[in-house]
């Protein structure tokens, strides 16, 4: 068997530029493009139709942004490599734990480096271990700081970019894994996907309260207040309601 094609979906709103997109992903066999969508609302459904494993993301679309694209979606989202004429924007893109920022004109040689980023990153998710166990202890380092946690004393974890905050009842620790790296190695049973940036101990949770346009917000033990997206309110009422 052959190694499975990267179903990509190119997101830009010239039709100059996503003809040179096309032309310049020619070489790299292992590149699928599925479509193309020109607008925030066109993307959104284009995702859900095709479902890419990669997006080809320009930051200004017509009639909106590609930051409000990612804000719409709920993880795991595709991967995301930036294409994008300004530079002002690269530190919000990774904050959504962008593959790569490519600058226009964009350089086959930087293509290349952005495509072997995307590699070694699939590379790290398809070799995750198995699921901790609820009672498992998980060694954290933050910088040259380490120390030995059970998974009971993590309340909190948070996104920071690439890395993630992880909160515990000794303090914080910032890790640097993504927070989708993590939340496959927690155990559903117990860590429960609030929002796109914050993964809550159920352990830790003090109360629910109902909150605005129909979603939840938790209050922890360390007096930490967390809002669930929508789709995570649903799924919480859902998977917890008698």
């Amino acid at each position: 068997m052959g190694t499975p094609l990267i179903k990509t979906l190119i997101i830009e709103d010239e039709q100059l530029a996503r003809r040179e997109l096309r032309l310049l992903l020619q070489p790299h066999k292992s590149i699928e493009i599925i479509g193309e969508a020109i607008s925030p609302a066109r993307a959104l459904e284009a995702i859900e139709e095709l479902k890419p494993n990669l997006i080809f993301l320009d930051v200004n679309l017509r009639g909106g942004s590609g930051f409000e694209v990612l804000k719409s979606l709920e993880p795991p989202r595709p991967h995301i490599i930036f294409t994008t004429a300004h530079t002002d924007f690269a530190i919000q893109a990774f904050d959504f734990d962008a593959v790569d920022y490519l600058l226009k004109p964009i350089q086959p040689g930087r293509l290349c480096r952005a495509l072997e980023k995307l590699a070694l990153n699939e590379d790290s998710e398809n070799t995750i271990e198995k699921p901790l166990q609820p009672d498992a202890r998980v060694f954290l380092k933050d910088s040259e700081v380490c120390c030995l946690v059970a998974l009971a004393e993590i309340w909190l974890i948070e996104s920071e970019g690439n890395y993630s905050r992880v909160h515990t009842s000794q303090g914080s620790h910032l890790v640097h894994k993504s927070l989708s790296l993590l939340e496959v190695r927690l155990p559903q049973s117990v860590f429960f996907r609030a929002n796109r940036s914050q993964i809550i101990n159920l352990e830790a949770l003090q109360k629910i309260d109902p909150w605005f346009s129909n979603t939840l917000r938790a209050t922890l033990k360390n007096g930490f207040l967390v809002e669930f997206s929508r789709r995570a309110s649903q799924e919480f009422r859902e998977s917890r309601s008698l």
